[in-house]
C-alpha cells in the first residue's frame, strides 16, 4: 500500500509528521505494508513551482492507495489567476471526493462545551462536490461575479446525481450505526434547491426502511445540536451547511482539534483535519495532532471496507482506542485541551499506545 503525503502550511508538517508516525507504529503490529511518497503543496509549492498545487500532483494522486493532506492557509493564498488553488476543492472535484465525512462525540474524560449531562455520537456526511462554493459548481468559470463594483452575485448548484449519492452513503452509514439520518435543508426559501435536495434524500430513504428518517431546517438544526445533540445519529447535508455544522458538533463536543475527517469517493479517500492551519504556532511543538492522527485512522477504516483487509480495518479501530486512551491521561493532552505535551510528544504517546 502506498500513500501519498501532502504536509501543507502552518502546522500540517507536524501533525502530518505525528499521524505518519502512529501509521508506521501501526504497520510494525498490523503488518500494513505501507509506504510513503512525500509532495509539496501551499505555500511550499507556490514558492517553487508558481502555485498551491500542481495538477500532475493532482492527478498523480490517482495511482496511490490512499492520501493524508496537512492543512491548508487557504485564506491567505492569492487570487486563483495567481497560483492560489484551493487543494481541498481541487482534491474533492478533481478525484470525485465526494463525501466528506466528519464525526463529533463527547468523551467522558474531555470537558465538552455543552450543558452539564449532554452527549453527543453524531457523524456529519457532507457532500463536498457542489454547492454555493464558487470553485466547484460551474464547468467552465467561476461561481462568483461582480456584474459592478456595488453589486456581487453567487450561483449554487444541487444536482440528483450527487444528492442521491450521499445520501446514500448517509443511510449506509446509518444502517452500521443507530439507524437513523436527519437531512439538513433550507427548502422553505430554497425551494427548488434544497427542495431538489430533500427530494433526493427521501428518495433514497425507501431503499432502507430499517432507517428513520426525519429532516430539520438549517437553522433549527443548529438549536437542537446546542439543545438535544442526543437525537441526531447520521446528518446529511449539502456542501455549506455540512462545513457549519460539523465546526459546531465538534467545537461543542470538546474541542475542533479533536475531530477526524476524511474526504471520501467510491475508489479513493483522503484524510484531512477538520480545522485550519493555525500559523500562529506554526513551528513551535504546540499544535494538538488528535484530528489528523483520527483522520489517519478513518483512511485506515475506508482501506479496510473498500478493500476488505481485516488487519487495515484492526489498525483504524486501534488507532481510535490509543488516542481515546491518551487523551484519558491528563498528562498526555496537548495545551489546547489543557496539557503541557508537544505535538511530536502526543504522536509518540498514541504510537506507544498502539
Amino acid at each position: 500500500m502506498k500513500f501519498l503525503v501532502l504536509p501543507g502550511d502552518g502546522i500540517g508538517p507536524e501533525i502530518v509528521e505525528a499521524s505518519v508516525n502512529v501509521l508506521k507504529a501501526a504497520d510494525q503490529r498490523y503488518g500494513l505494508d505501507l509506504s510513503f511518497v512525500y509532495e509539496d503543496v501551499g505555500f511550499v509549492s507556490l514558492e517553487k513551482h508558481g502555485t498551491t498545487l500542481r495538477e500532475e500532483v493532482l492527478q498523480g494522486a490517482r495511482a496511490y492507495d490512499g492520501i493524508i493532506l496537512g492543512t491548508q492557509s487557504h485564506a491567505d493564498y492569492p487570487a486563483p489567476e495567481k497560483g492560489g488553488r484551493n487543494i481541498s476543492g481541487a482534491f474533492r472535484v478533481g478525484l470525485d471526493l465526494y463525501a466528506n465525512v466528519r464525526p463529533a462525540r463527547t468523551r467522558d474524560s474531555i470537558p465538552s462545551n455543552m450543558r452539564a449531562g449532554r452527549q453527543m455520537d453524531l457523524v456529519i456526511m457532507r457532500e463536498a462536490t457542489e454547492g454555493f462554493y464558487p470553485d466547484r459548481n460551474m464547468a467552465r468559470g467561476w461561481g462568483e461575479m461582480m456584474p459592478s463594483p456595488d453589486m456581487a452575485l453567487s450561483v449554487r448548484k444541487i444536482t440528483r446525481h450527487c444528492s442521491e449519492r450521499i445520501a446514500r452513503r448517509a443511510f449506509e452509514l446509518a444502517m452500521k450505526r443507530r439507524k437513523k439520518v436527519t437531512a439538513i435543508h433550507k427548502a422553505n426559501s430554497f425551494h427548488m434547491t434544497d427542495g431538489l435536495f430533500l427530494e433526493c434524500v427521501r428518495n433514497v430513504a425507501a431503499e432502507f426502511p430499517e432507517v428513520v428518517l426525519d429532516d430539520l431546517l438549517v437553522d433549527a438544526s443548529t438549536a437542537h445540536l446546542v439543545k438535544s445533540p442526543e437525537r441526531f445519529d447520521v446528518l446529511v447535508a449539502e456542501n455549506f451547511y455540512g462545513d457549519i455544522l460539523s465546526d459546531l458538533a465538534s467545537e461543542l463536543s470538546g474541542s475542533l482539534g479533536l475531530a477526524g475527517s476524511v474526504m471520501a469517493g467510491d475508489e479513493l479517500c483522503c484524510a484531512q483535519a477538520q480545522h485550519g492551519s493555525a500559523p500562529d504556532i506554526q513551528g513551535q511543538d504546540k499544535a494538538n495532532p488528535t484530528s489528523m492522527i483520527l483522520s489517519v485512522a478513518m483512511l485506515l477504516d475506508w482501506v479496510g471496507e473498500h478493500r476488505q483487509l481485516e488487519n487495515y480495518a484492526k489498525a483504524g479501530q486501534a488507532i481510535h482506542t490509543a488516542v481515546d486512551r491518551v487523551l484519558d491521561d491528563p498528562a498526555t493532552r496537548t495545551p489546547d485541551i489543557g496539557g503541557s505535551i508537544g505535538t511530536r510528544a502526543f504522536g509518540a504517546a498514541v504510537a506507544k499506545q498502539l
